[in-house]
């Protein structure tokens, strides 16, 4: 009998034999963070780029790999942390990434090695979590393929294809990431604005480059940094294409020109089969879906992706695909053709159908648990506090610990946090007015965590509404740590909790992480606390996340090992590295 005198080589191991994955391998890479000037639109600016480069290295593994990553933070005034974006962190939970929840930061200069198994195959993504670091370029893909075995004796995957490609979506700011932080803790707000453009693969174009008086300077169109990606098929085959969205802020339509795409996977679960046109991301979800090369291959055509859900006001981002074979094509020929303008920004219920199409594959799907065990109503509100515009939920606007709620919890240090239970739904929920605005839009600011009995079967319903202007509600992107959910159903209007669970999917549910909330409507979801640990749960819009749209659930954390002494030194644990 093995004897676990190594916390971390316990949880990994015990992690593997969970999988039932045998020979797995360990995969290992080096880091360099740090900042570098770089030209993604063909404007010059500084970006955090890993080992030189925005975006970083995919990581390609096979399910029951454990990953070693040595990060090495060498951007000397600040501080980092990344996030492993659904990866589920079983037996790992300080490897999560997020700075305020699971770690502390890592200094400038300093070295923390993240390691885990990836559990389970599929599409996923990493990026920064400390601040609003990720919109400045820290962020990357990860790949993880079947394990041989794994589908026993049928099809490793429920779908056929010749070759795959990773697409990631991004949009792109000329100012800093300091300078939009600080304009939305100011009074008045200074908003973030539009992005000046759309990135695929960390490459695009700023239209008005060099007659801006503000980037002709820095402008070069000739740059290697922005030539457009290109996309090569050979005519006649069958392609996977992997598609994330790391966006700060934007909701996108993305398209391949001339070619139907059909949807085969969202978050690394599989999809009962459908054809789009063009497929809506929201920011932190990833989907596959499969093209065949059956067009003219003698020109190229547009990969686009346009904003949506927000009135646009950036081009459309461009990337080629290039057939190979043509008698009169080039491989980096431009497409005779504009690029696709996607469907109109505002056809919300375009979106919501999207959304409800999206279901388990038949030979996949997961049933969820009948009933659950508690239910969260959340309404999110735009706020004010102390003058500051902020995102709220149940009127709480949330604040990040000093002292990592991971830490904290395991060393019994109960000052660290409020120990208040934070709303479990929001004042007059049965009569609220989801299209007016607020009469009071006053707030108040709060830490504390929701603490879910171990094993329990929770339900979340997240509730959109007005916003601080009249005749204004966005879509919100809501991203889940350390789990996969079933998404049970979207509505518009007040969720009525007397009327609407009768109609959630309990057949077919999909699970992700991620999940969109439409304007004006509501979203349900259901999860089983089954991961010792403590977990983040916001709206991956950057600017949301740092103005409050978030919480935090907590869940068997007396289940979880000895903490590694590394994620310590900051807070109440100063001193503890």
């Amino acid at each position: 009998m093995m004897r676990c005198s190594d916390r971390l080589l316990c949880s990994l191991f015990l992690a593997a034999a969970l999988f039932g994955v045998a020979a797995a391998a360990t995969r290992r890479h080096d880091w360099d963070i740090s900042y570098q000037f770089t030209s993604p639109d063909c404007v010059r600016k500084l970006a955090v780029t890993i080992n030189g480069h925005t975006p970083g290295p995919t990581i390609r593994a096979v399910q029951g790999d454990t990953i070693v990553v040595n990060v090495k933070n060498s951007l000397l005034t600040e501080n980092v942390a990344i996030h492993w974006h659904g990866i589920r962190q079983i037996g790992t939970p300080w490897a999560d990434g997020t700075e305020g929840v699971t770690q502390c930061p890592i200094l400038p200069g300093d070295t923390f090695a993240y390691t885990f198994v990836v559990d389970r195959p599929g599409t996923y993504m990493y990026h920064a979590h400390y601040g609003m670091q990720r919109s400045a370029g820290l962020n990357g893909m990860i790949v993880v393929e079947v394990a041989p075995g794994a589908a026993g004796d049928g099809e490793r995957e429920p779908f056929r294809y010749d070759g795959e490609h990773t697409v990631l979506l991004n949009d792109w700011w000329h100012r800093s990431t300091y300078e939009q932080a600080a304009g939305l803790a100011s009074v008045p707000m200074v908003w973030v604005g539009e992005p000046q453009s759309l990135l695929i693969n960390g490459r695009g174009r700023f239209v008005n480059c060099c007659s801006s008086p503000a980037t002709a300077a820095s402008c070069n169109v000739s740059h290697p940094d922005c030539a457009p990606a290109v996309f090569a098929v050979v005519p006649g085959k069958t392609y996977r294409f992997r598609v994330a969205s790391v966006t700060s802020l934007s909701a996108l339509n993305f398209e391949i020109e001339g070619h139907e795409m059909t949807v085969v996977e969202a978050d690394g679960h599989y999809v009962k089969p459908f054809v789009v046109k063009n497929l809506n991301i929201y920011s932190g979800e990833t989907y596959s879906v499969l093209i065949t090369a059956d067009q003219d291959p003698n020109r190229n055509y547009w990969l686009a992706s346009n904003v949506v859900s927000r009135k646009p006001a950036t081009p459309t981002g461009t990337a080629v695909l290039a057939y190979y074979g043509g008698r009169r094509n080039s491989p980096r020929a431009r497409p005779p053709t504009p690029p696709p303008a996607g469907p109109a920004w505002n056809d919300t219920a375009y979106r919501v159908r999207q959304s409800l199409a999206t279901v388990a594959h038949p030979a996949h799907a997961v049933p969820p648990p009948p009933t659950s065990d508690r239910t969260i109503l959340l309404l999110n509100t735009q706020n004010k506090i102390g003058g500051q515009i902020k995102w709220a939920l149940n009127n709480v606007s949330f604040t990040l610990p000093h002292t990592p709620y991971l830490v904290a919890m395991k060393r019994g240090l109960l000052g660290a946090f409020d120990q208040r239970p934070p709303p479990e739904t929001y004042a007059g929920a049965a009569a609220f007015d989801v299209y007016a605005v607020q009469g009071n839009p006053n707030a108040t600011t709060s830490d504390a965590p929701y603490r879910l009995r171990f094993g329990s079967v929770v339900d979340v319903v997240l509730q959109n509404a007005n916003m601080l202007a009249a005749n204004s509600s966005e879509t919100h992107p809501w991203h889940l740590h350390g789990h996969d959910f079933w998404v049970l159903g979207h509505g518009a209007g007040r969720f009525d909790p007397a009327v609407h669970p009768a109609a959630y999917n309990l057949r077919d549910p999909i699970m992700k992480n991620t999940v969109a909330v439409h304007p004006f409507g509501w979203t349900a979801l259901r999860f089983r606390a089954d991961n010792p640990g403590v977990w983040a749960f916001h709206c991956h819009i950057e600017a949301h996340f740092f103005m409050g749209m978030g919480i935090v659930f907590e869940e068997g954390v007396e289940r979880v090992g000895e903490l590694p002494p590394e994620i310590m030194g900051c807070g109440k644990t100063r001193g503890g590295h």
